[in-house]
């Protein structure tokens, strides 16, 4: 809406609806490129000047929608789904060695990489120009753009003051609609914002939705959701979620993702949206505060990164051969306390060990193969060096922005919701909120008092003291008790298929002991037993 009243300033009176597309072009017939880049929110977008006979394909900055291209038969193709650009035809779909690899560490791909040659992702904040027969791919926001060369000098107070002003500008910004709007409220501290600071902005009637699934071993946030709706007087409901039907749900996600996806959490995400289609088309989402705030754990401990390179290696290696915990303790210290920042970021991001390599269920050939042709730490290296002024938690933090956020959770996000045909909005990654947190120093955001210390100082006058302090749940998809139980079947029957340890040069016999293994305990191989799945599924789907 500012671009517009800057645009009727400069004397575009003429306007014939209320659309951004209509803002959109009469910035770029006023500025040109330059206008493009005084856009804010949430796109991605694709302009042809018939004039300069210029195509622009166009990104927002943190890529909360996304945008392929790929060289196809006709030229050049390009749509917000992967199945776009392959449905135009000779596109090469062969195997992107590289995004295979950071897939079986990750759980998915990363920047411009897809599962196919012949298929990219514009990076957030890029833009695609195409003119007079050639086309180059250039930045036109940075995370670096908006980095002051000093953070805020300001107290815990003023920061939370700061961030409440933020958070507030952005969630009345964004409850801007023609359509009714949805909030999905956890309980947690991200959701639990947003309906506070909706509230106070008092602009429209605001229903929240909470789920109840009704699978085993999952968390249930029913009760913290309803407490936070009765102290804010929210229109609330509750929604009772099945998930007998895991198999169907399954697949729809996979060809939703068009290549193999690995966070369980699109589950839950796609199972409310479908079951709420009906009530809203818009819902407002909490993403972005952890990256932006300090949520995760992993922020805390590495504050905390010196202690842990004094832990003692032969500890270590005495930990692994204990139980679980002492496995998950031998992990973190030798992860916090890497010496390289490229390491120490990617093995928090991974439960894959460099002593159990997720490479490790193939044939010999096709690992050595996959050694000498891909590196799964390439994009973590990149960041470790574009980063590497800043202190452990800020070069994490960074490096999960520009990185972690766009490839996986809002790839989350996006597809689960879409695939309902429901719009999600992240109003804690607003450009207001965005430019803020960058500048707010780490000390303000993790300490020992605690994490997110900004967005939950902001709220201390409008949320509950148990909502702001209790600690961090998440939707807890239990997906390696499934696959000891109720999906052990149908996973056996798609990761043993010939066809599929055929293509992907998998031992068969020990992806068999890996399921059997798994099966009569609990260890730490649920995730890649799903990643297999999900690989599988995607193979199945594109034969």
């Amino acid at each position: 809406m500012d671009l517009r009243h800057e645009l009727i300033s400069l004397g575009y009176n003429h306007w014939r609806g209320q659309s951004d597309t209509e803002v959109i072009l009469n910035a770029y017939a006023q500025w040109g490129l330059e206008g493009l880049k005084k856009l804010e929110g949430i796109f991605s977008l694709a302009l042809w000047d018939s004039a300069q006979q210029r195509l622009i394909l166009m990104r927002d900055r943190l890529g909360i929608k996304p945008l392929f291209y790929g060289k196809c038969k006709y030229g050049l193709a390009f749509g917000s789904e992967i199945k776009a650009v392959l449905a135009s035809g000779g596109v090469d779909t062969s195997l992107d060695e590289q995004a295979f690899s950071e897939y079986l560490w990750y759980g998915n791909s990363y920047g411009e990489r897809t599962f196919y040659k012949g298929v990219h992702a514009l990076k957030p904040g890029h833009w695609l120009i195409f003119e007079n027969g050639s086309q180059f791919i250039d930045k036109w926001w940075s995370v670096e753009d908006w980095l002051e060369d000093h953070p805020f000098s300001c107290d815990a107070s003023e920061a939370a003051l700061l961030t409440r002003d933020a958070v507030d500008a952005a969630v009345n910004r964004q409850l801007v609609a023609d359509v009714p709007i949805g909030l999905f409220l956890s309980g947690g501290v991200d959701s639990s914002t947003i309906a506070a600071s909706a509230i106070h902005s008092g602009s429209v009637p605001l229903q929240s939705f909470a789920a109840g699934f009704d699978y085993e071993y999952g968390v249930n946030e029913l009760p913290k959701a309803a407490q936070v709706a009765s102290y804010l007087g929210l229109n609330h409901q509750e929604l009772v979620i099945s998930g007998t039907d895991l198999r169907s749900v399954l697949y729809r996600l996979a060809d939703a993702h068009d290549e193999p996806f690995a966070d369980a959490a699109n589950i839950p995400l796609f199972l409310m949206c479908d079951q709420l289609q009906s009530k809203v088309k818009v819902v407002l989402q909490g993403d972005g505060g952890d990256e932006l705030f300090a949520g995760y754990r992993r922020y805390s401990l590495l504050r905390n990164s010196k202690f842990w390179r004094l832990f003692p290696k032969i500890l270590a290696k005495s930990f692994r051969s204990f139980s679980s915990s002492g496995r998950r303790l031998a992990r973190i210290a030798e992860t916090v306390g890497h010496h390289d920042p490229s390491y120490r970021m990617a093995f928090l991001l991974t439960v894959e060990t460099q002593y159990s390599p997720p490479d490790r269920l193939f044939c010999s050939d096709f690992q050595q193969h996959l050694c000498e042709n891909t590196n799964p730490f390439q994009e973590y290296q990149n960041a470790a060096k574009r980063f590497a002024h800043f202190d452990p938690v800020s070069q994490m933090m960074l490096t999960d922005l520009v990185l972690q956020l766009p490839s996986q959770f809002l790839t989350k996000v996006d597809r689960a919701f879409m695939a309902a045909s429901v719009e999600a909005r992240v109003p804690l990654l607003d450009e207001g909120v965005l430019r803020l947190a960058l500048n707010l120093p780490s000390h303000l955001k993790v300490s020992r008092f605690g994490k997110k210390l900004p967005l939950r100082g902001s709220q201390r006058n409008r949320l509950p003291s148990q909502i702001l302090d209790g600690p961090k749940t998440g939707f807890g998809v239990p997906y390696s008790q499934w696959l000891r139980t109720s999906l052990f079947d149908f996973c056996c029957e798609h990761i043993l298929d010939p066809s599929f340890t055929s293509r992907f040069s998998l031992d068969e016999s020990l992806v068999e002991d890996l399921l059997q293994d798994h099966k009569r305990a609990p260890g730490g191989n649920g995730f890649l037993l799903w990643k297999l799945l999900q690989l599988s599924l995607w193979s199945s789907l594109k034969r």
